[in-house]
């Protein structure tokens, strides 16, 4: 069995698709690209794929991850180009690679968000940000199937930053855009969570709802500050695998070695 790692996109009005929305444009994605899918056992099998913390649903993203196992080997940049002609524009398969590490999960330790904040001048928006670093914790609730839950959503902001928007910004109006670095934790801290935040320590309230995309997730780098690409340790495997054929002389080959 082979295991394939892709990276997708959430981009345009599809970042208003769910989780499972998506989930049924990759399976049918699969099914035109013809792909040879390992499937689960039992009485309803299904298509073994693994999603990796998805992002919110309304959110863009430009790093979504997932893992997909197959019953015959395929080229994975060439499979790439088949599933990404299959979906429709802004689901977009941007990198893949064959998996050859564990543990692809558990490198998705944090995430680098971007929010557009139209109709708040990027003065507040600096206020804010400093007002909310300087606090050692920022209580807010957010709505659960349990009921409301407050939590502390200052923890787990590795960075946050406010950033001017570029002068040739089309559009009207004031304008702020902030950069977060936010770790994976329990309970998950959101960029509306820090919404929230910014809006108890400083009373920031933008006018119109944020458009929040994720530019990065993956390995949180200590002393850097940064997040790393998670398939960076696949590629490198891939890279510093031998041939499949090494060792092999004309005399301990397999038969019908040398015809492959």
């Amino acid at each position: 069995m082979q295991r394939i790692r892709l990276r997708y996109t959430k981009r345009g009005r599809l970042r208003f698709t769910s989780h499972r929305d998506f989930q049924r444009a990759f399976e049918r994605a699969l099914r035109r690209a013809d792909v040879p899918m390992a499937y689960s056992a039992g009485f309803t099998p299904h298509p073994k794929v693994s999603y990796a913390n998805a992002a919110p649903t309304g959110t863009g993203s430009e790093a979504e991850y997932l893992e997909i196992a197959l019953t015959a080997a395929r080229d994975a940049d060439e499979l790439r180009e088949l599933l990404d002609e299959s979906l429709p524009d802004g689901l977009d398969i941007t990198d893949a690679v064959e998996a050859r590490t564990s543990g692809l999960a558990d490198r998705l330790q944090a995430s680098v968000w971007e929010m557009r904040l139209d109709g708040v001048a990027p003065e507040d928006a600096e206020k804010a940000v400093g007002a909310f670093l300087a606090a050692e914790s920022v209580e807010v609730q957010r709505r659960t199937k349990n009921g409301m839950r407050s939590f502390d959503a200052r923890s787990a902001v590795v960075d946050l930053q406010a950033v001017r928007p570029p002068s040739d910004r089309p559009g009207v109006g004031p304008c702020a855009i902030l950069r977060l670095v936010v770790r994976h934790a329990t309970p998950a801290v959101r960029p509306d969570d820090v919404l929230s935040g910014l809006r108890a320590v400083a009373d920031l309230a933008p006018p119109v709802p944020a458009a929040v995309t994720r530019l990065a997730q993956g390995l949180f780098d200590e002393e850097s500050g940064t997040v790393t690409d998670p398939l960076a340790p696949d590629r490198e495997a891939v890279t510093a695998a031998p041939p499949k054929a090494a060792g092999l002389t004309a005399a301990t080959a397999p038969e019908g070695a040398g015809s492959a």
